[in-house]
């Protein structure tokens, strides 16, 4: 992967970056819901960093090129997609792929959940960049199937039935963001988050405060009051979400991000051989995720980070 945007001499703690990438890792568990297959994830840069000697092991600074970062497979089975070569998984990108490229590409390709990982390496980056300027950026699953998970983000018991899969709800925050970042229409701050948030694979969904509750709402009950306290305008609640006209306005940035069940279950299913174009029945074999919440969690965390520092180095 390439990152380019970073300013010459920025820090990087590669501890605290691979930290942030196991989180996202495949076979850490996740309530029993992650995939079994188990990946290190070790992040190895080949460009754009040198060795800081004065901040110590495991610390390197940018030198102002374009960074580049490699994070390799160590435990792939390809067969596990072999009936899938012709046949789209329903509700996949499988068919996506075959009208752009002609072909299924084994796991998934350019349209896997995979691609998450590099998304967090950067993500990651800037979540130190940002936390350097006071803001801060966190994300957790608060539906799992349908149902409310605890305060910690752990999901309800049996919340997926054997064989099959369940989406889920993540809420994402980042604090401490200045006001006035953004701008209006495509220019504007929940504009480009939104085109983050989307580039997650298994997003379906996107709002921002209160969301689609406030189609349902009076003006009188969805309005934010303005106040003044310590010498600054602040708002009483937070039903926009942060953002006003597609401004930050100094409070919270809350988004929710709803993510579809994944697609890869071990249920039948019917589709079609796209070679023959004839009906087919399909039932996906290998290791999947039961719900993509959870490591989709951490991805968010990356996707805000990644647009709102775009933001604060405009």
């Amino acid at each position: 992967m390439e990152i380019e945007g970073v300013p010459s001499g920025t820090p990087i703690d590669c501890v605290e970056l691979q930290r942030f990438l196991d989180r996202r890792a495949p076979g850490r568990g996740q309530g029993g819901l992650s995939t079994p297959r188990a990946e290190p994830d070790r992040i190895i840069f080949t460009e754009g960093v040198v060795t800081d000697v004065e901040a110590g092991e495991g610390r390197v600074v940018t030198d102002g090129e374009r960074i580049r970062a490699v994070i390799r497979n160590t435990n792939t089975r390809p067969q596990d997609y072999a009936n899938v070569a012709t046949v789209p998984r329903p509700g996949h990108a499988d068919y996506a792929a075959w009208l752009k490229d002609g072909r299924i590409p084994t796991g998934g390709g350019r349209w896997s959940g995979r691609m998450t990982a590099p998304l967090c390496i950067a993500g990651g980056i800037a979540l130190q960049m940002l936390a350097r300027r006071g803001i801060s950026i966190a994300a957790r699953v608060i539906r799992c199937g349908g149902l409310a998970c605890d305060a910690s983000g752990a999901p309800p018991a049996d919340c997926c039935p054997p064989g099959d899969s369940v989406g889920g709800l993540v809420e994402v925050v980042a604090t401490g963001v200045p006001a006035g970042l953004g701008d209006v229409g495509e220019a504007g701050l929940e504009s480009h988050l939104a085109a983050a948030f989307f580039g997650i694979p298994a997003v379906k969904g996107v709002e921002f405060g209160d969301g689609f509750r406030l189609a349902e709402m009076r003006g009188s009950e969805a309005n934010d009051p303005f106040d003044v306290v310590d010498g600054k305008v602040v708002l009483r609640t937070n039903r926009c979400g942060g953002i006003l006209g597609g401004v930050s306005v100094g409070a919270p940035i809350v988004a929710r991000l709803a993510f579809k069940p994944t697609p890869s279950i071990a249920l039948e299913q019917d589709s079609v051989d796209l070679r023959t174009m004839t009906p087919a029945r399909i039932a996906v074999k290998g290791r999947h995720d039961r719900c993509v919440a959870f490591r989709g969690a951490v991805a968010a965390e990356a996707a805000m980070a990644v647009a709102i520092l775009a933001e604060v180095l405009t």
